[in-house]
């Protein structure tokens, strides 16, 4: 998705060009590809037997749902077991979680 939304609207070469090294096999990007056009993430135009792909979803949109997901599956649907799993992994300092309430009271949230 990241190379698609840096591209806008590419087709399978161009993104497999922009993939970074160790690039996955071009049949294996295809089948992501193929899988995010099932979950209607990413449209095709089609120019004969060419597909040129680009994003239906944004990227605040998709990090959201994936997010969500996320949650959902390995925390019981708790965003605050996520954050406490975070902060015990020190992924999330204290002092960024203090930063983040002052932004939320901030914001009337």
């Amino acid at each position: 998705m990241q190379v698609i939304w840096n591209l806008g609207y590419a087709f399978l070469r161009e993104i497999m060009d922009n993939i970074q090294d160790p690039k996955p096999h071009q049949n294996t990007v295809a089948t992501i590809i193929k899988i995010l056009v099932e979950k209607e993430f990413v449209g095709i135009k089609v120019f004969g037997r060419t597909h040129q792909y680009y994003p239906l979803i944004s990227k605040e949109a998709y990090s959201r749902s994936t997010l969500k997901t996320m949650v959902k599956t390995y925390f019981e649907g708790s965003f605050p077991n996520a954050v406490s799993f975070m902060i015990k992994e020190k992924n999330l300092s204290i002092e960024d979680l203090e930063l983040l309430l002052q932004q939320l009271k901030k914001s009337g949230k």
